[in-house]
């Protein structure tokens, strides 16, 4: 009787925890439909052609404007870095396709509040700039050769149909002149359903985890862990230890929230949250995918820098922020523990609900249902150093 009770408990506390965080979702959700919709990515790899300030800017920007999953977020950078993108450029485009989002930044914002969503906005820039630095110094010579030869055998890795799809609203017109459009309003409900499809499964893996950890785990354990009694040791440890619980969190994208705010309430540093929510893009299954796409030589190196780059922006923001006293002091976040009422979140949620249910309505009314079961997919034939626009899902 005790452990139902124990898993009942986890389970509804995942289950408030979804409730409180889906009217962000399916607004951030939206508004990402919108810009991917409209935002033409023409020519992006040619912009995208060196490891330059100018290109690492281009590629960062383009990736906040295309929101995906990790998954196809990953898929993506190894198809830009086919057509002939700079290996840096497309793990720049990477990182800021999964942590510069807006889906991302709401969710932080409502669950964890606003300091934390321009945590995320500040570190993202920091970690991307680290990442290209580390990619000049150590990633180069025989190692981008033998990884973009790796690359060009085009296995298949996850979501490999999700990042070859294109749905933008083609032609000259406006940008409000398409996106009213019937072709507009109809990739808009696209990129809405199949982005979701897309993180649905992190989503549910990050709140059933986190609600197991808000019921099971102490939280005077967790204290313990991150020194919260010891500032210095806390500052110090954190960014270091917030990747590796990621690590072996198996969750992705903004799935991940869910566990942060518990993290946050259980003591983890500021800055160790920040390396948390960054290290999306080195979990198990996805350092698996990279030694499929470029090899283990360059996996390692990929894994390693990117470890180094979320923990030194952990510690940046939280060098930043502090003497701005931008870090919050409360540590009682309210995730998974105030159950379904009937409140302002409840209320958002049926309006958003009906938007979800009208895209929904467009999107099979349209006859696009088939596009679901390609989302799997094999990458699309790349010629080595061709040009073109990325195709996205």
């Amino acid at each position: 009787m005790d452990v139902l009770n124990a898993v009942g408990r986890a389970l509804a506390m995942a289950g408030a925890m979804g409730w409180q965080i889906l009217w962000p979702l399916v607004l951030g959700f939206t508004l990402s439909g919108v810009i991917q919709a409209v935002v033409r990515t023409e020519r992006v790899t040619q912009l995208m052609s060196d490891d330059s300030p100018r290109s690492i800017a281009v590629s960062a920007l383009m990736g906040a404007a295309s929101s995906s999953c990790s998954y196809a977020a990953v898929a993506l950078a190894r198809a830009l870095f086919r057509k002939g993108a700079h290996f840096a450029a497309a793990m720049a485009f990477e990182i800021a396709s999964t942590n510069l989002v807006l889906e991302l930044g709401l969710v932080l914002w409502f669950v964890m509040g606003w300091q934390f969503t321009a945590a995320e906005f500040v570190g993202g820039p920091i970690m991307i700039v680290l990442v290209a630095l580390g990619f000049r110094l150590w990633m180069r010579g025989r190692i981008v050769d033998a990884a973009r030869q790796q690359a060009d055998r085009g296995l298949a890795g996850s979501m490999e149909g999700h990042a070859a799809m294109d749905m933008s609203v083609p032609g000259d017109a406006g940008f409000w002149s398409r996106l009213l459009s019937r072709d507009g309003v109809t990739a808009v409900s696209r990129y809405f359903v199949m982005d979701w499809t897309a993180v649905l499964r992190d989503i549910v893996l990050g709140l059933l985890i986190a609600g197991a950890f808000a019921a099971w785990v102490p939280k005077a354990w967790l204290q313990a862990v991150f020194f919260t009694d010891d500032p210095v040791a806390s500052f110090v440890l954190g960014p270091l230890i917030g990747p590796l619980l990621a690590v072996i969190s198996f969750v992705c994208s903004v799935g991940n929230v869910p566990l942060a705010a518990v993290l946050w309430n259980g003591g983890i540093s500021f800055g160790g949250v920040v390396s948390f929510l960054f290290a999306d893009l080195i979990i198990v299954p996805i350092i698996l995918i990279y030694r499929k796409y470029y090899g283990w030589k360059a996996t390692i190196r990929i894994g390693l820098i990117f470890y180094a780059a979320m923990a030194i922006a952990g510690y940046v923001v939280e060098l930043i922020f502090g003497p701005l006293g931008l870090v919050p002091s409360f540590r009682n976040l309210s995730i998974g523990e105030t159950g379904i009422s009937w409140n302002y979140t409840t209320w958002l949620n049926i309006a958003f609900l009906a938007l979800a249910g009208i895209l929904l309505l467009v999107f099979f009314r349209t006859g696009s249902g088939s596009m679901l079961g390609m989302m799997g997919g094999s990458p699309r034939p790349t010629e080595p150093g061709s040009s073109g626009s990325p195709a996205h899902g």
